[in-house]
């Protein structure tokens, strides 16, 4: 049949017309559509007893042994329908196998909503006999869509982005396509089918072809509330980061209290690790460090009461020391060729080696001003120098986290007094002490420079950082 696939799925969602794909599918011969063999209510379709031979409490024991069933199947190629809220334990499997075509039927979610609720007040789900049509309005519930939306959004892009990260492409299908017999045809022989169909199957019917004014009971409600919603993500901050790791060789374990810190990068680094070696009398070489994901998963395991933090500076502060320690110095662990670079091309009135005498606080704050005007175009994406870690958002960063684990707990810089110390009594400490603030080390503080143009360029470099965390002026 195929010999670039053996099984076949087609991602869909309740009301996009998936019944009627799947009939036309299976006019096709060679081809064989077997419903929605892991929904968790039924196997199948609502009355089957099995699938394959397989019955639901087999499938719900080793669902994967039913996929294997379906790709071995002895009659052609054949395939099955998957929604969002079906078995989420097989969906991994199927995005990975690229001999499993990937088919992605769409329709207006607006349509598909309506759809959904008039098939809820008829009960009537298919229809096949226009005599038997049962008639209801839909009444639409703002909140229920909202919720109805992100769900179809969601896992479209899940599977986007599974398709990306493997190297597949699927075949697209919208619900209005599925009229055109050329469409169809196309699918079928991108399936690896030779047999053709002459016309589309007329068993089921169009169950409500009326315009959608007509098949809401509230619709200027609708109207009014789909007007609110921000259909082209308008009111978004642009992000133009690229994806970040989780950053485990960062990671910092206490040596006997069970926290474990994991910092964002020219944040209040020193400061925190004082406090750990504090916290247990030890000295910092005595911290648990330079973690890979296994030795992360260990010590956890080790440590059944642990707890996670990071702290959150406020983005100008952290501009700064990223600045000052970075590109500013050019002592160990500082960027000499990014220093470089932004001397030549960007124009940073730093000089070309350590601060002396002559850097004045008026140079400083013209350097970190330049430097924040960089950070803007940088974080843009309009730069050839790399977004760092060092000055990446903050939220980007803990995005990257999330694709292991994200801390317990979120401290922002200027409440650790309070917030450490009662996060190591959770743990079981009895007397934790106060973290001690370690300076930025720069030629002239923040404070000294600060006025309401660095606050700006701050907030422009990092509009995600404020918006996302709430952070008002530094001052």
């Amino acid at each position: 049949m195929s010999d670039r696939f053996d099984s076949f799925v087609v991602f869909a969602e309740m009301r996009t017309g998936s019944n009627f794909l799947e009939a036309n599918l299976n006019a096709v011969d060679g081809l064989s559509c077997l419903g929605e063999v892991f929904n968790p209510h039924f196997i199948g379709y609502p009355n089957a007893q099995d699938v394959l031979g397989i019955t639901q409490a087999e499938r719900d024991r080793d669902p994967e042994g039913l996929l294997n069933e379906i790709r071995g199947y002895a009659g052609g190629l054949a395939g099955f329908r998957f929604f969002h809220d079906h078995d989420p334990r097989i969906l991994p499997v199927i995005l990975e196998d690229a001999r499993c075509a990937k088919i992605i039927l769409t329709r207006n979610p607006v349509d598909s909503y309506v759809s959904w609720k008039i098939a809820q007040a008829t009960g009537q789900w298919k229809l096949t006999n226009v005599k038997k049509r049962k008639d209801a309005k839909a009444q639409f519930d703002a909140a229920e869509f909202e919720a109805h939306l992100d769900a179809l959004q969601a896992f479209q892009v899940t599977l986007m982005n599974a398709l990306q990260t493997t190297g597949q492409t699927a075949f697209y299908v919208a619900y209005e396509d599925l009229q055109d017999v050329a469409v169809m045809n196309g699918l079928a022989r991108w399936l690896g089918a030779t047999a053709q169909l002459d016309s589309l199957n007329t068993a089921l019917k169009r169950q409500n072809p009326e315009p959608i004014s007509q098949k809401v009971e509230n619709f200027a409600e609708m109207e009014q509330a789909l007007a609110r919603l921000d259909r082209f993500n308008l009111t978004r901050t642009p992000n133009f980061e690229p994806r970040r790791g989780p950053a485990v060789p960062g990671y910092v374990g206490g040596a006997r209290t069970p926290l474990l810190y994991m910092p964002l990068k020219s944040g209040p680094e020193e400061t925190v690790r004082n406090w750990m070696c504090a916290l247990d009398g030890v000295p910092e070489q005595a911290l648990a460090r330079d973690f890979n994901q296994q030795s992360l998963r260990q010590w956890k395991r080790e440590r059944p009461t642990h707890r996670s933090f990071t702290v959150l500076r406020h983005p100008l502060a952290r501009a700064h020391d990223a600045f000052c320690s970075k590109i500013l110095s050019t002592g160990k662990g500082s960027y000499k060729g990014i220093r470089k670079t932004l001397r030549r091309a960007h124009n940073l009135p730093i000089p070309e080696g350590e601060p002396g005498s002559d850097y004045t606080l008026e140079t400083h704050r013209a350097a970190f001003t330049a430097f924040l005007h960089f950070l803007k175009a940088n974080l843009a994406g309009q730069t050839a120098v790399r977004i760092d870690g060092h000055w990446a958002s903050q939220t980007q960063a803990l995005q990257g986290m999330a694709d292991l684990t994200l801390p317990d707990m979120l401290v922002r810089e200027d409440e650790m007094a309070s917030y450490l110390p009662a996060l190591a009594m959770q743990v079981g400490h009895a007397a934790p002490p106060d973290p001690v603030a370690v300076p930025t080390q720069a030629p002239y503080a923040l404070a000294q420079i600060y006025d309401d143009q660095l606050e700006s360029a701050a907030r422009e470099a990092y509009q995600r950082d404020y918006l996302m965390f709430g952070f008002g002026d530094w001052g």
